[in-house]
């Protein structure tokens, strides 16, 4: 029976910290934007919250990807 890779783990939990991070900052970002639509920082903001937003789906997928390895371990090939 396979145990739990559990340095693995860690850094699938490390970067499941970093998902919720970019879930909270992004939304954020974008709502401050959006709010201060006359202020001239728009643009940049605009852009990095919905930038945060994308990094925050990456690392959502990444995140659980590397839980499932660290749990159930990485598929082997047939070659």
């Amino acid at each position: 029976m396979r145990r739990t890779d559990k340095e693995l783990l860690v850094k699938g939990l490390k970067s499941f910290g970093y998902t919720i991070f970019c879930m909270f900052l992004g939304p954020v970002l974008f709502y401050e934007a959006i709010k201060n639509d006359d202020n001239p920082l728009f643009i940049p903001v605009l852009i990095l919250g919905i930038l945060f937003g994308g990094l925050a789906i990456y690392l959502g997928f990444r995140s659980v990807n590397i839980v499932m390895d660290a749990v159930f371990g990485k598929k082997k090939s047939k070659d």
